[in-house]
């Protein structure tokens, strides 16, 4: 398994967003998640390791990780994959925030709807989509066991949880997802959010203890 970072300046907004690339080594299949913006930076690098792209999945519909994602499509190809929930936000700059950031508003249609609990194969890798609102009621998280690998997007960062004041947005959800949803996963599980430094799941165990729905 080849796994890539980039950080990368959204084409939307002056905000730096990770971008993760995951590469079978095998096959050469290959996932992008959230692709930011810079997109010649992520074709150059989808290049150098000969990467057959598979998919392009987004962790939520928000504008500062969708901004190359159409040119990257246009190029390298890939299905577009991002939850049920967010679907439809991600067509409306209204909820995707474009129409907010930028003088020019995007509006994706994604190539295919995921649901929580279904798999995604990337080569011999697999990864478990797991429905995470809270910072989109479509948020969602893939996890990797073999490789003890989870990309959060904004549901969890290094010490803290994503913001909960935008459409479709929800503390008390956002704090049930990690509680119910991400913490349960193994202690020496490492997070890729999407902003940030990654961390694991036994540093971030604490920060929740006391924090449970409906308790702001």
């Amino acid at each position: 398994m080849l796994l890539k970072e980039l950080r990368l300046t959204s084409n939307i907004a002056n905000i730096v967003t990770n971008c993760y690339i995951v590469e079978d080594e095998k096959t050469k299949e290959t996932i992008v998640i959230d692709p930011a913006g810079e997109c010649n930076k992520i074709i150059e690098l989808l290049d150098v390791i000969g990467a057959n792209l598979k998919y392009i999945y987004l962790t939520h519909c928000h504008g500062d990780h969708i901004g190359a994602v159409e040119e990257l499509k246009n190029t390298k190809g890939g299905k577009i994959l991002i939850h049920s929930d967010d679907y439809e936000g991600l067509k409306n700059p209204d909820i995707n925030l474009t129409g907010f950031m930028s003088e020019k508003p995007i509006s994706i249609e994604a190539d295919a709807r995921v649901n929580d609990g279904d798999v995604l194969h990337i080569g011999d890798l697999e990864f478990n989509v797991i429905h995470t609102p809270g910072h989109t009621k479509g948020g969602s998280s893939i996890y990797c066991e073999k490789e003890q690998m989870l990309f959060s997007g904004d549901t969890l960062f290094k010490g803290m949880w994503g913001r909960t004041d935008l459409p479709t947005s929800s503390f008390n959800d956002i704090i049930a997802s990690i509680s119910n949803k991400l913490l349960v996963l193994p202690d020496e599980t490492i997070v890729y959010p999407g902003h940030g430094i990654s961390t694991r799941i036994v540093e971030e165990e604490p920060i929740y203890y006391n924090l449970m729905p409906g308790e702001e």
